[in-house]
């Protein structure tokens, strides 16, 4: 799976054996009104070759400067969407910057206490 590359945005993709685990590594910014259009095709192919290697996928948002509240209604489909596939999703972040906290503790909301979904702050 290719990197995702955009004008202001940078997801890095790379895959760890053990666990087997796809890494989404974000940089830049997310400021795209319809990120959708480009994360929603980059997301799904994402959960395609997770839910078929058995991998999760771990999203890294720690090196992300800014993201608007369209991208966050792609992140929140795509926690959807790895639900309904059986992906367990990893969301890491920065804790100690204010709107990165502020977003993901909002996205407890979709913790159903499965294991499907992890919110790692550090």
């Amino acid at each position: 799976m290719d990197d995702l590359k955009t004008a202001d945005l940078v997801i890095e993709v790379r895959e760890e054996p053990m666990p087997p685990t796809l890494v989404l590594s974000w940089r830049g910014r997310s400021a795209d009104r319809y990120p959708g259009r480009v994360l929603g095709p980059f997301f799904a192919e994402a959960l395609e070759r997770a839910a078929a290697t058995g991998a999760a996928v771990e999203m890294r948002f720690h090196a992300l400067e800014h993201f608007n509240s369209s991208t966050i209604t792609a992140v929140i489909e795509l926690i959807q969407d790895a639900r309904a596939r059986g992906v367990r999703l990893v969301i890491a972040y920065d804790g100690a910057v204010k709107w990165q906290r502020l977003s993901f503790d909002a996205l407890r909301v979709f913790n159903k206490g499965d294991a499907l979904m992890e919110l790692r702050p550090s």
